[in-house]
């Protein structure tokens, strides 16, 4: 199933709007109701009025009826391995458990799967907060 998501990022990848960075990002998210949904990065000259690839895709899960991510992948066209950054980290905590497994990639697929955890091991939880 990994290597779907993979695929799924990288096709998201091609679909970026990064003029001013010239770093494409694309991320795949499995939901919990089994479909994949997808984003990427989408710059704008106002800084930071852009977005990162990972609230692309959580908006179209959210958009497409689904509330939790079970697997995500993310591809970065210049950074091997990247990983989602601070900001995304908590946005994607916020649907998915401490054992969701994100899957980073470069040109040749999945090279490591961390989990939510790893990823975030202090991440707020809404549960002790809302």
């Amino acid at each position: 199933m990994s290597h779907e998501l993979f695929e799924a990022a990288r096709e998201a990848m091609k679909k970026s709007y990064a003029p001013y960075s010239k770093f494409p990002v694309g991320v795949a998210i499995r939901a919990d109701d089994g479909n994949v949904y997808l984003g990427a990065n989408i710059e704008n000259l106002s800084f930071p009025q852009g977005w990162c690839a990972e609230p692309t895709a959580i908006g179209a899960m959210i958009m497409g009826g689904a509330s939790k991510i079970v697997e995500l992948a993310v591809i970065a066209e210049k950074l091997p391995l990247c990983t989602p950054c601070g900001g995304c980290r908590q946005k994607i905590s916020e649907f998915a458990s401490a054992d969701t497994r994100i899957y980073l990639c470069d040109d040749a697929g999945v090279q490591k799967t961390v989990t939510m955890a790893e990823l975030l091991p202090y991440a707020f939880e809404t549960d002790v907060i809302g």
